[in-house]
């Protein structure tokens, strides 16, 4: 459409006649850059200008709609018919001619607000290059300047409401303020134009991702769709928003920062022309609602049109209105509805045709003679028709089948004419052809084209056709020019072609080409092909992530499944052995766990020989603990699958192995995996209970033998958890070798087993239920066994009979052997024996456990012997009996027995003055369950009570133990009252010993009313007369203050504690007694040495720490010089440390007077106080030392 250049328009008649034969530049615009009018009347026509009349020609009319052209309006005007009406288009050509430029400006405005933009005007104002000033001296006053030049002055601008020219006066020519409002205006213009901008980019980054690339993310949910521009540049605004609203003002900074192309104060930065979407935290909250799942676009940019619902073969033309009325929606139900009735039809059309193809494919097999193979002529077909493909004979070949991917690289050589067939083949027609024998593909006859009547000389065709840009000299062109057309070939091709192809591939996408890659390795003829192709898939990611290494293992086993157990020797298992050591550990663990996911596909004298060395040797020598930990558990695999008798001794050797392992995650794969599919070969082997289980305890046994000046409680530590892994399948064993075994019954009322029946196993592997096949059958067994146990006994039962006579026994005389002052060797062989008695059952555990302890023990007050005691009651036998064994259960009659015996073990050894090592190591093992507390207070309050001050003695002892582990309450309404009852005992002994347990909570309760409690017992021994002399009690009190006083609250330490040990200090100068002084010296030197370490106030180390230290001093010269020397330098460090604090302190004092005195410091830290912003993180710096 011709436009019409607003500078083009004569003045007057005359100047149209003096010009006949000039042209008009009808295309050309002011802002097209194009060399302009001459400088003498720039806004006169140019000479080639052609006469007013000639405008006739254009087509351009004028926004009003009114249909005048242009020159039809300017032809009657120079008529000077009054009558008719001039176009809005020749108003604005004149003004913009006279450069009556504001009016004109004011002439669009209103035009724009009445909504009928003139194209002239809004070319015309929207080019800057009309309002630029020209450099140099101003233009003559009489001179008229074109667009470049300065603008004169409008007389009157009151009509220009849209620009703030009020503050400028109607006189003078001020063109900076002129340019200014010019510029106001362009601004405003162009805000609009990036509006309008904004909206077709918001078009086109809606629609910016192809279709094919949105139905790939749609049909593969794992393929996120890339992030586009205008979405990260919402979500950046949203994010930042966030961050100023919950005050993480410097994270805001910096992420401003990172996007310094973003605008964070408005919205329209983003570039969206929607409205702003509510804040992270509304999009958070409103997340679970379900939104509408994305579809696929078909031919539109942005929305969802009703053909692409899913199923739809609606036309595409249908009208899209987001809002449809009930009608409307009801024929498009109607719509669909027949299309779905349409495609039922043509499915079950298809099953026939399907049907038909499959019985002509039997028949062809049944009659197949020796007569040539019919050809194939795909062109000659009618392929619109479907039943035209059955008459193809399909292939023979049990490989081949239906293919999905259409396979359309089997056509090409067949169709003759694809470009000028009207009617293509369908997907359907396409996939009816391809079922035919690679075999008749190969021998059909070449194609036939049709041969043109020309006699041109073979030199000249070939030279001819020479000119096609085709390359085949390369690999690849060679590769492209030729098109595979059997199965062979097509491996052949991608055997070649894959190696080059994988290079290329990224990294993070390479695992979607192992199914390439093993279906060409399965099916390639040549071995060197396969090879090569196993090597690239072992290497196709450098250091493969876990999902990756998945993949490939899966794809092994798929391999493996194909192609049967020699190839998988020959050819998998050598890729292995080559990465064995290699560098990274990803790699070395993609090994590990290829020889256990291939364990059962391998000639089982591979699996025991070669593989279990390769396993062997990284377990041995890797450093990886994932690497370990993944040999570990395809050793337990492998242990699955073997069944060499011989490799027994093997594979106890590589359990102890990986059992000594530092990792506690090769460990823990020990247990999981490895030492159950152990336990079950040797269940198989019958080896379990004469060979497995016996080797570890003598093993136990021997270490202790040894360690009796030492015990190696790791070692004990890990046969004993592989005895405790061992459990599960013992009692399997004894369920599946009862004489009830065969009586179970699957059918009938089974009762479900109890959730607490088994202790959480620490695998499935170790379930008993998984040991023996279902808990159907698991449940049976049970009933059977408790009804066995309890009713007719073990007779005959050979493998319980073993359990009972020879493990449980020797088990026990272990227990006996253990140091009872070792808490973790009780801890270990406490829980080995809860989970034996919780495995085995509530009726095995007391009438075979607990009798055989019981026996042992024999607790029985009257039998008490001062002189010979009891010695098992001293060994480790106590505490495991009590934890182990007596907590299995937890009904009433099981804590009475409980109690009972814990009583009964007080009792006895305090009557017979033995060590209570083994009651301080129950209460210990029984404390640290809040639930035995209640349970322990109720024993020792029986001590309490007791008649036998030994007894009360005892009790008040175990206090100690017992509080630091139970809650604050307890103490208050348990613990104290019992220990103020002891502390009143007419018995001293008594008293002494609650001195300790006072000590414990004051270093652990933080009440105030308790702690003064306590506070006043103490004092109480402490300030009595009657103590005085008592000298086991300063000895105690002594210890006491020394083990708690570095714990103990500070006031207590500093108001309490050393101004007491101080009065101890100075009594025990005047000490007649040497022996009693040199005891209460040599206490008081470690309660120092305990104290010297806390922090201590400077008066009390005057008054009290100092002078206790130089009476201790006094006595250590005459008892003890070596003690002397160390005091010595302990009382000048101490001294040193006051003379250092009072110089600190006069320091400190003189450095704030001197800073803050005088009105200058003030000015300066004020100023230095002003001078920060809003950044919190500058405040710091105002009070850093200058360096």
């Amino acid at each position: 459409m011709a436009s019409v250049n607003p500078f083009n328009l004569s003045d007057s008649e005359e100047e149209a006649e003096r010009r006949p034969n000039e042209t008009v530049d009808t295309e050309r615009s002011p802002s097209d850059g194009a060399p302009g009018p001459p400088p003498g009347n720039p806004f006169s026509p140019p000479a080639d200008a052609e006469p007013p009349t000639l405008l006739l020609s254009s087509n351009r009319t004028s926004p009003s709609g009114e249909g005048i052209s242009v020159s039809a309006a300017a032809t009657s005007a120079m008529a000077g018919s009054a009558d008719i009406r001039v176009s809005v288009d020749v108003i604005a050509a004149q003004l913009l001619r006279d450069q009556y430029v504001l009016t004109a400006l004011e002439f669009h405005t209103e035009l724009l607000e009445a909504g009928r933009e003139l194209p002239r005007l809004r070319d015309y104002f929207s080019n800057p290059g009309n309002f630029e000033r020209q450099s140099g001296t101003p233009p003559a006053k009489d001179q008229v300047l074109g667009p470049g030049g300065p603008l004169n002055r409008a007389g009157s601008i009151s009509t220009l409401d849209s620009l703030d020219f009020a503050r400028y006066s109607d006189d003078g020519n001020r063109e900076s303020d002129e340019r200014v409002a010019v510029l106001e205006f362009e601004l405003r213009k162009a805000k609009e134009t990036i509006q309008a901008l904004r909206a077709n980019l918001t078009q086109a980054a809606e629609s910016e991702v192809p279709s094919q690339e949105r139905k790939n993310f749609k049909s593969s949910p794992e393929i996120q769709e890339p992030v586009r521009p205008l979405e990260k540049r919402a979500l950046n605004f949203l994010v930042n928003e966030y961050l100023l609203k919950n005050e993480y003002k410097l994270s805001s900074i910096t992420f401003s920062d990172e996007n310094d192309d973003q605008d964070f104060e408005l919205w329209d930065d983003v570039g969206l022309n929607i409205p702003k979407p509510p804040d992270l935290l509304q999009l958070y909250r409103n997340c679970g609602t379900p939104l509408p799942s994305p579809r696929d676009t078909a031919d539109v940019a942005v929305g969802v049109d009703l053909g692409d619902l899913p199923g739809n073969c609606i036309s595409q033309d249908l009208p899209k209105k987001p809002d449809l009325s009930q009608q409307q929606q009801t024929e498009v139900v109607q719509e669909l509805e027949y299309q779905i009735s349409l495609l039922n039809n043509e499915k079950q059309s298809l099953a026939e045709q399907i049907k038909k193809l499959q019985s002509e494919i039997q028949t062809l097999k049944r009659t197949v003679s020796s007569s040539p193979p019919a050809t194939l002529d795909l062109g000659s077909q009618n392929t619109s028709n479907p039943s035209c493909s059955s008459t193809i004979p399909p292939s023979t070949d049990p490989l081949s089948g239906p293919p999905t991917d259409n396979g359309q690289y089997l056509d090409i050589r067949g169709v003759s004419e694809p470009e000028t067939d009207p009617n293509p083949p369908s997907t359907q027609n396409t996939s009816q052809t391809h079922p035919q024998s690679h075999s008749k593909l190969k021998s059909r006859p070449p194609v036939q084209f049709d041969q043109p009547n020309r006699k041109l000389s073979p030199a000249f065709q070939q030279a001819l056709l020479s000119f096609c840009r085709m390359c085949s000299d390369s690999r690849l062109g060679a590769e492209v020019s030729r098109i595979a057309d059997s199965e062979e070939s097509v491996m052949l091709m991608l055997g070649r072609c894959l190696p080059h192809i994988v290079p290329n591939v990224l990294l993070a996408k390479r695992e979607e080409l192992i199914p390439l890659i093993l279906c060409t390795a399965c099916l390639h003829p040549e071995p060197k092909e396969r090879d090569q192709l196993l090597h690239i898939l072992f290497n196709l990611i450098k250091r493969p992530d876990d999902e990756q290494r998945q993949m490939i293992l899966t794809g092994c086993v798929a391999f493996a499944r194909h192609v049967g157990p020699t190839r998988v020797e020959a050819e998998l298992l050598p890729q292995c052995w080559e990465q064995i050591n290699h560098k990274y550990p990803e790699r070395r663990l993609l090994v590990a766990e290829s020889c256990g996911a291939l364990a059962p596909y391998l000639p089982k004298e591979i699996r025991s020989s070669l593989v279990l060395s390769m396993l062997q040797q990284m377990l041995a020598e890797d450093k990886a603990d994932m690497v370990r930990e993944a040999v570990v558990k395809s050793l337990g695999i492998i242990m699955g699958y073997i069944d060499d008798p011989d490799k027994y001794s093997q594979g106890f050797e590589l359990m102890l192995l990986s059992l000594g392992d530092p990792s506690e995650r090769v460990v823990s794969a020990v247990h999981q995996v490895f030492i159950p599919a152990f336990a079950a070969w040797t269940t198989e082997l019958g080896t379990l209970h004469t060979a497995l289980i016996p080797s570890l305890l003598a093993r136990i046994e021997k270490l202790l033998l040894q360690g009796e000046h030492g015990l190696d409680e790791h070692k004990l530590h890990v046969f004993l958890s592989a005895l405790q892994s061992l459990i599960p399948p013992l009692f399997a064993v004894v369920l599946q070798n009862a004489p009830f075994t065969s009586r179970a019954k699957l059918h009938g009322d089974i009762p479900a087993i109890e959730v607490t029946r088994f202790p959480r196993p620490a695998s499935p592997l170790q379930d008993v239920a998984t040991i023996i096949g279902s808990r159907e059958m698991l449940s049976a067994l049970l009933l059977l066994y408790d009804h066995q146990l309890e009713h007719e006994g073990t007779t005959g039962w050979d493998s319980l009979l073993w359990v009972v006579n020879q493990l449980l026994p020797q088990l026990i005389e272990i227990v006996g052997r253990i140091n009872v002052t070792s808490s973790t060797c009780v801890h270990e062989f406490s829980r080995f024996f809860w989970r034996f008695c919780r495995t085995f059952g509530k009726i095995f555990t007391n009438t075979k456990v607990k009798p055989q302890f019981q026996e042992i023990l024999r607790l029985s007050e009257e039998n008490v012997d001062a002189s010979a005691g009891n010695g098992i009651l001293t060994k480790a036998t106590v505490p495991i009996y009590a934890t182990g064994v007596l907590t299995c259960y937890n009904q009433e009659e099981d804590r009475k027995l409980l109690v009972g015996f814990l009583e009964d073990v007080m009792t006895t050894l305090s009557l017979s003055h033995a060590p209570l090592d083994s009651l301080k190591a129950s209460f210990v093992e029984l404390g640290a369950n809040p639930v035995y507390h209640e349970l322990l207070l109720t024993v020792l309050w029986y001590g309490v009570v007791h008649t036998s001050a030994l007894v009360r003695c005892t009790a008040a002892r175990m206090f100690e133990l017992l509080v630091k582990g139970v809650n604050e309450t307890l103490v208050a309404q348990r613990v104290v009252p019992a220990l103020i009852t002891l502390s009143s005992d007419p018995e001293i002994s008594v008293r002494i010993s609650t001195i300790p347990a006072f000590g414990t909570i004051m270093e652990t309760v933080t009440q105030k009313e308790l702690l003064e409690r306590v506070k006043m017992q103490l004092a109480s021994f402490l300030e009595d007369p009657q103590y005085q002399d008592q000298h086991s009690l300063h000895m105690e009190i002594i210890r006491t203050f020394g083990r708690v006083g570095p714990n103990a609250e500070p006031r207590f330490r500093d108001e309490f504690v050393l101004p007491h040990l101080h009065k101890l200090a100075l009594a025990n100068n005047s000490q007649a007694t040497e022996s009693k002084r040199i005891d209460i010296a040599t206490q008081l030197f470690e309660a120092y040495s305990a104290l010297s370490c806390c922090f201590i106030s400077e008066e009390v180390m005057v008054n009290h720490f100092l002078p206790g230290l130089r009476c201790l001093r006094a006595d250590m010269e005459q008892l003890s010089p070596e003690h002397e020397v160390i005091l010595s330098s302990m009382i000048k460090e101490c001294e040193i440390k006051v003379e250092n604090r009072g110089i600190a302190d006069a320091q400190g004092s003189m450095s704030i007077a001197s800073s803050l005195v005088g009105e200058d410091a003030k000015t300066k830290f004020l100023s230095k106080m002003g001078q920060l912003t809003t950044s919190g993180a500058m405040l710091a710096n105002v009070f850093q030392r200058k360096k």
